[in-house]
């Protein structure tokens, strides 16, 4: 039997909104979404989403391809949203709702949206949008002067449908706003066949065994890591539960956990740390808890040992960036357990994820054998599509069709991955990645400043907390205070330094640029005579030599 050449296929693939399809056809009357005294069944919410989508279509025009930037905390409106811009193929684009007007309204030229839905809470940033060209459209979360509302919406357009948007592997779904590893945030494409396989995936390393019957406690923002990891719980019908407002309230985290049964929850280090030592953890019945996942930054050994005495063997840690969804390495609960694998091999962020591939490279692109450290690259269907309209920034991130994380580390024999540097300057400072560059660009535009490096160092509460070392222009002098308040609004504030020190000068090295490493190796000396970050800063005046 003779075979013919191969006919190239079409690469159509389930459209992301078709989750909610089948969950509210398959669990209709089951409780979906729970936030505050509200809930919604899975009909109900299928039912919003199918109204807002149509009003998406039918009164703004919004077409498969086109971007809707999103402004808001958590809500139900804003989990709505996500699946109305997937239903008409178009993308969805949110933003982090801490950061500043400025910072939004970059985001949306970036982007190229089209249009804008934004919380009543954020005035600001809908004015500051307003002058980008794009934008054609407004809803807003609540009473607002711009904009029609979207519980209105949704109610006009209650019973009116359309269809599911076709769409293709490579078809975008979500720009998800990251710096990669230098410079202004741009825009990773997820793409619908990828987030397919990211869900697959989460369920297969993060979250085994998830069902209807699961629960799931948001404690960090949709727009990014959580966002993804409720895509998942959608695909299996299990319930969205959220805080009821976006301060970090663990009392009320420890009620809900045991009221509706949570059973799995997705965090970073800090916020767990804060969990497991509150009182509140001892009030409530946390027993239904299966899953506790971390990520973000690494997590001390002292810190996952106290977690598992308060919880029981339920921690998973997984690695990643926003490129790759955090599909890199998983540490599963097995590994954690103060008697298991982990003792030896202290430090490990675990092994590669399902279906993915983990490379040490040199800076030459040639890889390198276990135990040796070099640039940690991946390759694997997580991995994202690019920069959307960069192609200098694509250029830097991919080799070979390896993405380079700009993470440094090594691999073990047995495939268990280190991270012992990185190849740019961000840190992790409470789960959320800082760039330097961004916030000594500030800083260099105060007329009393001259030179400024800001650099990462250790700390027990963030993970790593922000240092800003100044040197004074001739004749200057200010408090931190006074250079606090000049930051202020000038960026996001949990991008702010914890702490401030002023020098004399900065160290260089012999190719005159600043020496970073120096200058955090002699903070690292200096800290153990400050106080803890909840309140350390050295004021100003006069500079150290």
């Amino acid at each position: 039997m003779t075979h013919g050449p191969m006919v190239p296929k079409s690469l159509r693939v389930m459209n992301l909104a078709g989750f909610v399809d089948q969950a509210a056809d398959r669990h209709a009357g089951r409780i979906a979404f729970i936030w505050g005294e509200r809930t919604w069944t899975w009909a109900e919410l299928n039912r919003r989403i199918c109204a807002i989508a149509y009003a998406l279509k039918t009164r703004f025009g919004v077409q498969k391809g086109d971007r809707i930037l999103v402004q808001s905390k958590n809500c139900n409106q804003m989990f709505e949203s996500m699946f109305a811009c997937f239903r008409l193929g178009a993308v969805w684009v949110p933003t982090n709702f801490r950061q500043t007007p400025e910072e939004v309204a970059y985001q949306a030229e970036v982007s190229g949206a089209i249009g804008m839905i934004c919380s009543a809470d954020f005035p600001d940033h809908q004015a500051a949008c307003e002058s980008v060209v794009a934008i054609r459209f407004w809803i807003s979360i609540g009473a607002a002067s711009f904009g029609p509302d979207f519980d209105a919406l949704a109610d006009d357009h209650m019973g009116q449908r359309v269809e599911v948007a076709a769409v293709e592997r490579d078809d975008p779904c979500w720009f998800l706003f990251t710096s990669g590893t230098t410079g202004r945030p741009k825009a990773a494409v997820l793409t619908h066949g990828q987030m397919t396989f990211v869900v697959n995936n989460h369920l297969c390393d993060l979250m085994p065994g998830t069902t209807e019957a699961d629960a799931s406690l948001v404690a960090a923002p949709l727009s990014h890591g959580a966002g993804v990891h409720q895509l998942t719980q959608v695909a299996r019908g299990a319930a969205t539960v959220l805080l009821s407002s976006d301060r970090l309230d663990i009392e009320e985290a420890w009620s809900l956990v045991q009221t509706w049964r949570i059973s799995n929850l997705f965090t970073v280090p800090t916020i767990l740390k804060m969990m497991i030592e509150h009182p509140a953890v001892d009030r409530y019945d946390h027993s239904s808890l299966r899953y506790v996942i971390y990520a973000g930054a690494p997590m001390y050994r002292v810190d996952q040992t106290a977690a598992l005495q308060k919880l029981g063997p339920v921690l998973v840690q997984y690695y990643g960036l926003g490129e790759v969804t955090g599909n890199i390495t998983v540490l599963p609960p097995s590994q954690h357990m103060p008697d298991g694998p982990l003792e030896a091999r202290s430090g490990t962020c675990g092994f590669a994820r399902t279906g993915m591939q983990i490379c040490i490279m040199t800076p030459e692109g040639v890889e390198l054998p276990a135990g040796q450290t070099g640039e940690i690259c991946v390759v694997g269907p997580a991995v994202f599509a690019g920069y959307y309209n960069n192609p200098e920034a694509n250029e830097n991130a991919f080799r070979d069709g390896w993405f380079r994380t700009g993470d440094i580390g090594h691999l073990d024999r047995d495939g268990f991955l280190y991270i012992t540097g990185r190849a740019s300057d961000m840190y992790i400072s409470g789960g959320s990645n800082i760039y330097p560059r961004e916030i000594e660009e500030k800083l260099l535009a105060h007329p009393d400043i001259r030179e400024v490096a800001v650099v990462g160092v250790p700390d027990p509460l963030w993970g790593e907390i922000g240092v800003a070392v100044c040197v004074f222009a001739e004749g200057g002098r200010m408090s931190v205070q006074q250079l606090g308040e000049w930051l202020d609004g000038k960026i996001a504030r949990y991008k702010l330094p914890k702490r401030y020190e002023f020098w004399s000068e900065l160290p260089k090295s012999g190719y005159g640029k600043v020496a970073k490493g120096l200058i955090r190796n002699r903070l690292l000396v200096d800290s153990a005579a400050l106080p803890p970050s909840s309140g350390g800063t050295r004021e100003g005046g006069e500079p150290k030599p």
